[in-house]
């Protein structure tokens, strides 16, 4: 079996080894065959019987036919696939589409599709395709699902070819294979107050004229189609060109989304696992916050952030807000524990003054790095932070925090956080709508704004 030069690079992958390959294909009836053809004509030799002998040879040489011809067909096919979708959240359905199609003049014989799917996916699909006529198409479908985010390989596709006899199987790989994203769960979150330097599209701050006066203003060239009425002719005296005043430009507000991964911050593995509601919420935030115009930021412990290049490290200002999200999604599909002890990466990424509304997602935190976090409060805005203790979440639902985490929360409180222990079966929204009551009901600290949204 050959396949053409598919510009997608969908091709099946030819086997090595020629009559050895094909040998190895042999099926257990094909091998039984050619077993009890040896057996036989053996037999009839020390027998001297020639009729056996015969029979013995038609055995034993039908499964080696069936193998020669199989292993010389060469038949002409091309496949894709599509995902629909390909970033799809943990615990809903993505449908896998496949397309065969015979680009060679001859129809095919009995073709056995199976496509590699990793376990957590569930089982490997597996298709009969009986007869392909000569430039014939066949399309099947298959449905995944994972309760587990990441980034899984759907492929390649097998082929397995049979001869009319079931005396031989060869099977020819595709090359391709394409990538399934399961990005976490996302709960939308009720909007809550805004004001101060927390918000965002059409309320946040705006770059402003200089204060001393108009002589400041910085002017450009002007462009056809300028308001006349903006022509800075005091500029246009000293340049001798027309020059216009510079439109005053909205600044987006920002928002900075921390994601504590320290694996001994957190106990328990799978969808129901502290360290997952972490990632869950963080996706939430993001998404939430980004949808309300923000341009935002994911910071993990180990210092690395999302963008990781260019701008000033924000996301949302110059893209689209679907392009950001996904980058943010998909960044938080992939993201694992760390084998840091510390926040104090964390900490040398947080810039004084310049990260706006910031919401952090923690783990269990010790005296030194409660006090790590306690400072971080003073290079921010408004801070919020859901602090996901260990032992409430062993305790179960209904569990209250222990007395040590209870001591942290206090300590964060009276830097100026808005903190708030997380029981386990909580919803982010919950959670979310409690850190908003809790931070109307204690105030501002002293020196900072009171929104935060």
């Amino acid at each position: 079996m050959t396949a053409p030069a598919d510009p997608s690079g969908a091709r099946p992958q030819e086997d090595r080894g020629g009559a050895r390959a094909a040998l190895a294909g042999l099926t257990t009836r094909g091998r039984s065959f050619l077993a009890a053809g040896v057996a036989a004509a053996v037999c009839a030799y020390v027998l001297g019987q020639g009729d056996l002998l015969r029979v013995g040879l038609l055995l034993a040489v039908l499964p080696l036919v069936c193998a020669l011809v199989l292993q010389r067909t060469r038949y002409r096919v091309a496949s894709s696939r599509r995902l629909s979708p390909g970033r799809v959240p943990a615990g809903s359905e993505a449908r896998v589409h496949l397309r065969m199609e015979n680009v060679s003049r001859l129809p095919t014989g009995l073709l056995m599709l199976q496509d590699q799917v990793p376990y957590v996916l569930g089982p490997r699909p597996r298709f009969v395709l009986d007869r392909v006529e000569a430039g014939g198409r066949r399309e099947v479908s298959y449905r995944v699902r994972s309760d587990l985010r990441g980034r899984y390989p759907l492929g390649p596709l097998q082929l397995r070819l049979s001869d009319p006899f079931g005396m031989c199987e060869l099977t020819r790989s595709f090359a391709t294979h394409d990538d399934l994203t399961v990005v976490p769960r996302v709960e939308p979150l009720p909007p809550v107050g805004l004001s101060g330097d927390a918000k965002g599209y059409g309320e946040g701050r705006q770059r402003s004229l200089a204060l001393s006066g108009e002589d400041d203003v910085i002017p450009r060239g002007y462009r056809y189609g300028d308001d006349l009425r903006r022509v800075h002719w005091r500029s246009t005296a000293r340049h001798g060109e027309l020059m216009v005043r510079r439109e005053e430009q909205p600044q987006r507000a920002r928002c900075s989304v921390l994601l504590d991964t320290r694996y001994l911050a957190y106990e328990g593995a799978g969808p129901d696992s502290s360290f997952e509601w972490a990632v869950s919420g963080a996706a939430s935030v993001l998404t939430h916050m980004i949808e309300r115009g923000f341009s935002v930021r994911l910071l993990t412990d180990t210092g690395a952030s999302a963008p990781d290049e260019g701008g000033d490290g924000f996301a949302g200002a110059a893209q689209e807000s679907a392009e950001t999200a996904g980058l943010m999604l998909d960044t938080l599909a992939v993201v694992d524990h760390s084998d840091g002890e510390g926040l104090s990466r964390a900490f040398d990424q947080v810039r004084g003054g310049r990260e706006g509304l910031f919401v952090a997602f923690l783990g269990d935190l010790d005296e030194e790095q409660a006090a790590v976090v306690a400072r971080m409060r003073q290079r921010v805005g408004a801070a919020v932070a859901f602090v996901l203790d260990p032992v409430q979440w062993a305790g179960g639902p209904g569990a209250r925090p222990g007395d040590e985490a209870a001591h942290r929360l206090r300590l964060l409180q009276e830097a100026g956080w808005t903190a708030l222990a997380v029981a386990p079966g909580s919803s982010v929204a919950e959670a979310w709508r409690r850190a908003d009551q809790e931070r109307v009901g204690s105030g501002p600290a002293p020196g900072t704004t009171g929104g935060w949204s």
